[in-house]
């Protein structure tokens, strides 16, 4: 389930680059002039083309976050994920306390000075 939400995302991911590169920009007649010839401009119009853009970026900007969304949830080995693993400092603590720390030697003394 996870790898078919995956490859679906890629592909809705794909074409909304696709369908961002065929808007034209506000100065400019984008990518949308080389398609002019295929007769989507005289079909739908040139406003017309360019709302069915943008409507077409939001759907696709929401599809592929949603799936993003959901391939989270479906991760393989999840239900592992729910119980703490052990660590590898975990396993390899002594079972039995160590012996205990002998108290530090005594600071010697230093000698005096001779006075003068």
């Amino acid at each position: 389930m996870h790898l078919f939400i995956v490859i679906v995302g890629l592909l809705a991911s794909v074409m909304l680059i696709g369908v961002i590169l065929l808007q034209s920009p506000k100065s400019g007649s984008g990518l949308t002039g080389g398609i002019a010839s295929l007769g989507t401009v005289q079909t739908l119009g040139v406003r017309r083309t360019g709302d069915f853009l943008s409507k077409t970026t939001g759907i696709l900007a929401a599809v592929v976050m949603g799936l993003c969304f959901i391939a989270q949830f479906t991760l393989p080995g999840r239900e592992s994920a729910k119980v703490a693993p052990e660590s590898i400092l975990q396993r390899h603590v002594p079972v039995s306390p160590a012996a205990p720390v002998s108290p530090l030697p005594a600071t010697p003394k230093i000698p005096a000075l001779p006075a003068k």
